[in-house]
């Protein structure tokens, strides 16, 4: 039965259930369990469970994600919560060093079954420190999984999916989707986590976005309507692996692609979705793949500033309406 949830809600479902499940599941991270979590996704889970499997950590996220590595060889299932996908740049060596290459080098002796959840992406005013999106970086670790849930569904089903596989799965979720609500049917099958979800059908242009741009696609692909034009927009819903299967399929229907990211351009993971797409598609295409992301710059502090560095659905229509009408001009 459907339930209306907020994000955040969905992911606090997610690790009760899981804890519930299975006494091996246990939590740690910064403020997750007296205060419920930043963003409440571990609210009361400390009251039903108790402080050994809720556990605050000290401001240390190397050593406290260290420990969730050792603790997932042991035999447990850690779900660590970093506050923020920036902190993730001082737990670097155990996500880089330890946690994705450990069953790797032990020859699979070693299973490491750790899920790290953390927040991220251009909030409201929160600073370049605090702004950072750092799914590149993750994205070229050999041994790492990453989901980018993007429904109130997907945070529910995504979650409890990585907290069941024996791979370290980096879970990240955007700080501006926590209070976003959708309908979640808490015992419905979940499509396999890496698999890319179709949100919204088209033929002539294709749409290609993860996490909150996926809004701001389905946003682009309602005003491109007016105009006689069909997007469809992809919620890629994984980052590692990348669902090739599904772009494919799209681009030999729509022969356009266009690929939205919140992460400035430069290097980015819209690089890779791109040179891949094309390497793929080669002669599907009716036109070079285009890229609708951020500007290459620290994420400014004002508010004007900060919203004309990232894109939205409006530099989506842009892209897609130059995208066509150059094609048209030259055929």
């Amino acid at each position: 039965m459907d339930e209306n949830l907020f994000y955040w809600q969905a992911v606090n479902i997610a690790l009760d259930r899981a804890m519930e499940e299975d006494p091996d599941v246990f939590v740690m991270g910064e403020d997750v369990g007296l205060y419920g979590g930043t963003y409440r996704a571990t609210e009361n889970l400390m009251a039903k469970y108790g402080e050994l499997r809720v556990r605050d950590t000290p401001i240390s996220e190397n050593s406290f994600t260290g420990l969730g590595v050792g603790a997932a060889m042991t035999g447990l299932r850690p779900l660590i919560e970093i506050m923020t996908l920036n902190f993730a740049l001082l737990a670097l060596d155990s996500i880089v060093n330890l946690a994705a290459k450990i069953p790797f080098m032990s020859g699979g002796q070693f299973p490491v079954p750790l899920t790290i959840r953390m927040p991220g992406g251009v909030a409201k005013q929160l600073g370049a420190q605090h702004s950072q999106r750092l799914e590149h970086t993750l994205m070229n670790v050999p041994g790492l999984r990453i989901a980018v849930p993007f429904t109130p569904q997907d945070a529910y089903g995504q979650l409890r999916q990585a907290i069941r596989s024996n791979d370290p799965i980096i879970v990240l979720e955007h700080d501006l989707l926590y209070f976003s609500k959708g309908a979640v049917d808490l015992d419905a099958q979940a499509p396999p986590m890496h698999r890319a979800i179709v949100r919204r059908a088209g033929t002539d242009i294709t749409c290609a976005a993860y996490s909150l741009m996926v809004a701001e696609a389905l946003a682009a692909a309602e005003t491109l309507k007016e105009s006689g034009i069909s997007m469809e927009v992809i919620d890629l819903r994984s980052l590692s692996p990348i669902d090739w299967k599904c772009l494919q399929q799209s681009v030999e229907k729509t022969h356009h692609m266009i690929i939205a990211e919140e992460d400035s351009g430069f290097a980015g993971a819209g690089a890779e979705l791109a040179a891949t797409v094309q390497e793929r598609c080669f002669y599907s295409l009716d036109a070079p793949v285009s890229r609708v992301a951020g500007m290459n710059i620290p994420i400014p502090f004002n508010a004007a500033l900060e919203s004309a560095a990232i894109p939205h659905a409006a530099d989506i229509v842009v892209a897609a309406k130059k995208m066509l009408l150059e094609r048209s001009q030259t055929s």
